[in-house]
């Protein structure tokens, strides 16, 4: 395990202090806690991001896509638990 040295604003220090002390942790382990949940929403949107790209760069190339009424109404269906038909890409350029 590496060190790594952080200079925090005084103030920023004494929020950290007193929502760790409230949380029965310590700062430290406040610090990394809150660093390894950054790290894994940084990951996760750059994952996001990179699935945008390859589906947009899919959508280039074969000239098909959906429309949004219809995976609206697929999602829909789906968060109220019922099954739904999947939406069919169609052509969206001539």
């Amino acid at each position: 395990m590496s060190t790594t040295s952080l200079k925090l604003p005084d103030e920023l220090k004494a929020r950290l202090r007193t929502v760790a002390e409230a949380r029965h942790t310590s700062a430290h382990a406040f610090m990394l806690e809150s660093l390894q949940n950054a790290v894994v929403a940084a990951e996760q949107q750059l994952a996001f991001l990179a699935d945008a790209e390859a589906a947009y760069e899919q959508m280039c190339e074969s000239g098909e896509g959906y429309e949004a009424k219809d995976v609206h109404r697929y999602i829909r269906a789906r968060a109220r638990g019922e099954s739904a038909e999947r939406p069919q890409p169609k052509p969206w350029r001539e």
